[in-house]
């Protein structure tokens, strides 16, 4: 089956990554670097990755007598945001107010198919889900309340919990529309209509979703410690329309960090007996907030025509070009030297490897 790159501008992601990095001026600020004994260096990787992977995720979108909505999803939070998604879907259809939307994930008993979190997906699969089905319920809440109203369902609108008559001061809130379906005896239901304010949908998704970007890197290699510094860590990304800037910003910060701990820090070393040797954090290194430079991000949206929203993952889009935009650099850096490294992470000691040998071989 070929693979299908759903959406992306990938020339217009590099342009605007080499431009936010001055790339265009970094030989003569590596050459003035130079002359004064310090080594800068510069990288840059393309990356694609698959996101949202089906075949889909169920959602149930039910606003209660209370007026409450409330969301039920096979999927769930691992400290990704799932919960503000998802509310902020289902808010947009059905008032805009988040504070009134409660979320229930990964519950078998209020969900009984589900796929669950993994393969950055959940923005595309629950969230197309939330959508779809928010947007039925909230057309049978104004059916309804069209009704209950007396008014045409082309002049309603849902704020603040209520269903409105644009232009007067005619309203109902949800809860009292929530009730009108829910069944009194005595009573006939709207005309029209069944029981119930709510809708659960399993929309399918077959294509991957494909986020894309550029990463540029600059570092300053010390040659006497093998010391590495970030210098400039820009990433112009794309991962289609951006439901919620904050949380794709600490998405992307988060696997910086992650993608500079691999080129840099966190080698897993074993003996030849293949016990590991690097069993604590004093070994195995991670990136600390003394390591982290500013993280530059660039969103540049190409929304996919897979779904409604426009939307592809975000998660783990930072760590998958930063490896090779880091080591790139550091090669750059030392091509006085002509060093060159086939593994990550790069230590200070193959670092100062690497320069010894150049030296050795006359390279400097």
């Amino acid at each position: 089956m070929p693979v299908l790159l759903d959406s992306g501008n990938y020339p217009k992601c590099q342009a605007i990554a080499e431009e936010a990095a001055d790339w265009a001026g970094f030989p003569a600020r590596q050459k003035a670097a130079l002359a004064n004994g310090r080594y800068l260096g510069i990288g840059l990787s393309n990356f694609v990755k698959g996101t949202g992977r089906g075949p889909f995720e169920q959602v149930t979108v039910r606003i209660g007598p209370s007026g409450k909505v409330h969301v039920y999803t096979g999927g769930v939070n691992i400290g990704q945001g799932t919960h503000t998604m998802l509310a902020q879907i289902v808010g947009e259809q059905l008032g805009a107010d988040m504070n009134n939307v409660t979320l229930v994930g990964g519950d078998t008993h209020a969900t009984a198919l589900g796929i669950g979190t993994s393969n950055s997906r959940l923005a595309v699969v629950a969230g197309t889900s939330a959508h779809v089905a928010a947007v039925k319920v909230r057309e049978k809440a104004l059916k309804v309340a069209s009704q209950l109203l007396e008014a045409s369902q082309e002049d309603l609108e849902i704020i603040d919990g209520d269903v409105v008559v644009r232009g007067t001061d005619m309203r109902i809130s949800l809860g009292d529309v929530a009730n009108a379906v829910a069944g009194t005896p005595g009573y006939a239901l709207p005309e029209g209509t069944e029981p119930g304010l709510e809708a659960t949908e399993n929309v399918v998704l077959d294509n991957l979703a494909f986020a894309n970007g550029t990463n540029v890197i600059e570092v300053e290699v010390d040659p006497d410690t093998g010391g590495v510094k970030i210098l400039k860590f820009i990433l112009a990304h794309d991962s289609g329309v951006i439901i919620n800037p904050m949380m794709a910003d600490g998405q992307i910060f988060g696997s910086a960090a992650h993608g500079i701990g691999n080129s840099l820090f966190e080698w897993m070393g074993y003996d030849d007996d293949a016990n590991p040797v690097t069993t604590n954090f004093g070994e195995y290194l991670l990136v600390t907030a003394t390591e982290m430079p500013h993280v530059q991000v660039i969103h540049h949206e190409s929304p996919s025509p897979l779904n409604p929203l426009g939307v592809k993952g975000v998660g783990e889009c930072g760590v998958v070009p930063t490896p090779a935009a880091v080591i790139s650099a550091v090669e750059n850096a030392l091509q006085p030297f002509g060093a060159r490294f086939s593994k990550a992470p790069v230590s200070p000691s193959e670092i100062i490897g690497m320069i010894k040998q150049g030296r050795m071989q006359g390279a400097a």
